[in-house]
């Protein structure tokens, strides 16, 4: 169920599943603007788009049975995709043999931010398949922090609280992913990308 204005992704109010009574209204309104960042971590995550909003749906429902663990300023950001990563890899963990039923019609660019023009529109068309078949060769181990940094936005510190990994497991995790797309002829501009922003 994706939650955006209040409503889930097949157009059902959000309240009557996820909110129980008497919630704080502030802590649904986090929720509503970070599900669709959250929803496309999941969708990188677990190459399924279906997957990814079941696995969102079942994350955002531990946040509300568990929001009193919420913890005070920054750090709930990264205590979010704490859950969202553990959704995810149990996820992955019950459908470890499935082969994942996507077939290039629903690839990266359903979730990548799309620019202004049909030129923009069809580079990042043309990069996206190949960005995600890439991402797709990435163990596990690698794939998350990687999606976490570049398209979720985290500090290398949160990706540390959303993994339970120390942020030297982190930055080598990093640096590991990035040599192996380095090394796909097809990633060239978007590995060029990752490195300025990592160098920053």
């Amino acid at each position: 169920m994706r939650a955006g204005g209040g409503c889930g992704r097949t157009g059902e109010p959000i309240e009557p599943l996820l909110r129980p009574t008497g919630v704080d209204d502030d802590l649904e309104a986090w929720l509503a603007r970070d599900y669709e960042r959250a929803y496309r971590t999941a969708r990188l995550v677990l190459r399924n788009a279906d997957d990814a909003e079941d696995a969102v749906q079942e994350a955002f429902l531990r946040v509300w049975r568990f929001r009193d663990a919420i913890p005070e300023g920054a750090g709930r950001t990264a205590w979010l995709y704490r859950v969202v990563v553990n959704a995810c890899l149990s996820d992955l963990r019950a459908k470890k043999s499935r082969v994942s039923r996507d077939d290039g019609a629903d690839a990266l660019e359903s979730v990548a931010d799309r620019g202004p023009t049909p030129a923009v529109l069809a580079e990042q068309a043309q990069l996206a398949g190949a960005v995600e078949a890439a991402l797709a060769e990435l163990p596990e181990h690698l794939r998350i922090p990687l999606v976490l940094r570049f398209y979720s936005g985290l500090s290398e510190k949160e990706i540390a609280t959303a993994i339970d990994r120390r942020p030297g497991t982190v930055k080598s995790r990093l640096h590991d992913a990035r040599q192996r797309l380095a090394q796909d002829p097809r990633l060239t501009a978007w590995v060029t990308d990752i490195a300025m922003e990592a160098g920053r």
